[in-house]
């Protein structure tokens, strides 16, 4: 069986380009990924950002499983801290209505974005600084008429709407072992971050497996591994787009966040000794290369950590780069479909 690959976008805004074309060409790449045979399809959510065009994952869902006929689509994923977990369950039951069976409801505990902006999304500081995820998750679950609200408590006659609609499969998103534990212990999904935590994902991974409970959703452990990719035809325009993201990731560090950098501002761009250190760091976070190159480091990768699958996250200068990446992948990892379509009937929104 082939081992299922998957894609991650954060609706990336190159340089000279606009939001609105970052977000049509998310649903080209969608489609181009569902024709190739890709499993799943998922949207991120980052606030306060100018790289990214992607603050509402469930809007950017309707719109990609409305323009996609079989890959699973969903959030990479909601950060629940930021939002009700009433209005998430209700979205996703409206989604999993309209797209029934295609819908993944992916949830992480981050802001996804910087402090000032999760007290502007959360409206206090007592909800900004509470540590209560697990008590969220409890009733998004409640919610889903998986577990019942105990006896007297506020929520306890409230029902989800539609009501005859089951809540999609839920994941819970992690770069460390809290998730880890979480998912476990809950029967949920486990997607782990290995672009953002690199080096725990062995050990997150080994704790979800180790303690993990059969639920009614899932009966045994599965685990999505999310990492950064930059692929191509050639060595020098992998070498190109991979120091644009690494600037890219350089000023996003630094405080001076912009759009995806171009390889020719990359090249351009002077270095300090500071920025040269954090410049390799951050290419150290990539598996970069030609399709072969990267098959065999992923693989490897598959291999240490035990993941049932891997998801990609589309980070890269050029919609039409981005295309030829999955392009690539789908025929090294021989998805079912890999040899549909030609490349050039897909072209970036202007």
């Amino acid at each position: 069986m082939a081992l299922p690959l998957s894609i991650l976008d954060l609706s990336p805004i190159d340089a000279g380009s606009s939001s609105g074309q970052a977000l049509h060409n998310t649903i080209k790449l969608a489609q181009r990924a569902d024709a190739l045979g890709y499993t799943r399809y998922w949207l991120s959510e980052h606030h306060n950002t100018s790289m990214t065009a992607s603050p509402v994952p469930e809007i950017m869902i309707a719109h990609v499983a409305q323009a996609t006929e079989r890959i699973h689509v969903g959030s990479g994923g909601v950060m629940l801290p930021n939002h009700s977990p009433l209005k998430v369950a209700e979205g996703f039951r409206v989604l999993e209505a309209l797209h029934p069976g295609r819908i993944d409801l992916g949830i992480g505990r981050a802001p996804g974005t910087d402090p000032r902006t999760a007290l502007a999304l959360r409206r206090s500081r007592e909800a900004l600084n509470a540590d209560d995820f697990p008590e969220q998750l409890a009733e998004l679950l409640a919610f889903a008429q998986e577990e019942e609200f105990p006896v007297g408590h506020p929520f306890r006659t409230v029902k989800a709407t539609p009501m005859d609609v089951q809540l999609p499969p839920i994941w819970l998103l992690g770069s460390s072992d809290f998730s880890a534990q979480a998912a476990a212990a809950l029967g949920l999904g486990f997607s782990f971050a290995h672009h953002i935590n690199p080096e725990f994902a062995v050990p997150a991974i080994r704790v979800y497996r180790e303690n993990f409970q059969p639920s009614q959703r899932l009966s045994a452990p599965h685990v999505i591994l999310t990492t950064g990719v930059i692929c191509a035809d050639t060595d020098e325009e992998v070498e190109g787009l991979s120091q644009a993201m690494a600037l890219t990731f350089l000023r996003l560090r630094t405080g001076r966040a912009a759009k995806i950098a171009s390889p020719e501002e990359a090249r351009a761009y002077q270095y300090n000794a500071m920025e040269r250190g954090m410049l390799d760091e951050a290419r150290r976070r990539q598996i970069a290369g030609r399709p072969e190159v990267v098959k065999e480091k992923l693989l490897a990768l598959v291999e240490q950590t035990g993941a049932d699958e891997l998801m990609i996250s589309a980070m890269m200068y050029g919609f039409e780069n981005r295309v030829r990446m999955i392009e690539l992948l789908a025929t090294a990892f021989d998805l079912p479909d890999a040899t549909s379509g030609p490349a050039q009937q897909i072209t970036a929104q202007v």
